[in-house]
């Protein structure tokens, strides 16, 4: 018998996470345990972590202003 419990891992992955079965099945147990939060250096992200990312790598390019398209579509 295999260490997981594979019900609840199906759960958290299918259910909280909102992955699809392909993208479960897809995932390794050390990525699953990540996403989950479950590794013990990192914490799951938080809506501080995010935006911080966020700050640090916007979405619009430099001197680019909302709704302005790159040209690039």
């Amino acid at each position: 018998m295999s260490g997981f419990d594979w019900p609840a891992l199906m759960r958290a992955g299918l259910y909280g996470l909102k992955l699809t079965p392909e993208q479960f099945w897809r995932l390794t147990p050390a990525e699953l345990r990540l996403m989950l939060g479950q590794d013990g250096a990192h914490a799951p992200l938080n809506r501080a972590g995010l935006d911080a990312l966020l700050e640090a790598y916007p979405d619009q390019k430099h001197g680019q202003r909302d709704g302005e398209c790159d040209g690039g579509e």
